[in-house]
């Protein structure tokens, strides 16, 4: 009779105990990079930003850029004429290559669109402190504010390269006329170094309080 009425309330105490030691590994765990990321937020807090730099006078900063990943600029050109530009790093995958090399090397997006007119004239350049080249032309409809490129997979023009050089001088001499030169490097390098700055911020947050919220669900349980 006594078996049978204590038996149901035998619990394998192994189960029991290896439950418990998980859950407490798992929140040392949590613990440990929560600290962590909080010490790499206020390292990366206390670092000084570049010296504030504005872009040449014919361009203005589009509003809400920063948080974006459309065009970081705009002008006017002419009567009918606006100009646009994007900006990333360029990808860089030399391992011989210092950092001064890669941060010295920007990734523009150029868009030159006219009134009325549903395409738009799109170059793709290299710009560095003190050079700026073309690496291709194309045609494509306008692009959105948040937009950073057309479709890559319609056809919009030869490649750069294959064009004869008086074909390339004329588009370098084009592009220059609007103001798309080496002068944007400073500011647009400065501006990337905020963007990034402050998506890194945001990044170690969000982690953050994903780790906290999950540890706080584990310790409810």
């Amino acid at each position: 009779m006594w078996k049978k009425i204590y038996t149901p309330t035998l619990v394998n105490p192994w189960r029991t105990l290896s439950k418990h030691h998980s859950t407490s590994v798992s929140s040392a765990v949590d613990s440990i990079l929560l600290r962590s990321l909080k010490d790499h937020y206020l390292e990366v807090s206390k670092m000084a930003p570049p010296p504030k730099i504005s872009p040449p006078s014919a361009f203005t900063i589009i509003k809400g850029a920063i948080e974006t990943n459309g065009p970081v600029l705009k002008r006017n050109y002419g009567e009918d004429e606006e100009i646009t530009i994007s900006v990333m790093r360029l990808a860089n995958h030399n391992n011989n290559l210092n950092d001064d090399d890669q941060v010295n090397q920007l990734f523009l997006h150029v868009d030159v669109s006219r009134k009325g007119k549903e395409y738009s004239l799109n170059f793709l350049c290299g710009l560095y402190p003190d050079a700026m080249g073309i690496h291709s032309v194309s045609m494509g409809p306008k692009l959105q504010t948040n937009q950073f490129s057309a479709d890559p997979s319609k056809y919009g023009g030869p490649i750069f390269h294959d064009l004869d050089e008086k074909a390339k001088d004329a588009l370098h001499h084009y592009i220059e006329e609007r103001g798309v030169n080496e002068d944007l490097f400073l500011f647009l390098q400065a501006w990337l170094y905020v963007k990034d700055h402050r998506n890194f911020m945001r990044w170690f947050k969000t982690v953050g309080s994903f780790i906290s919220e999950q540890k706080s669900a584990g310790a409810a349980e």
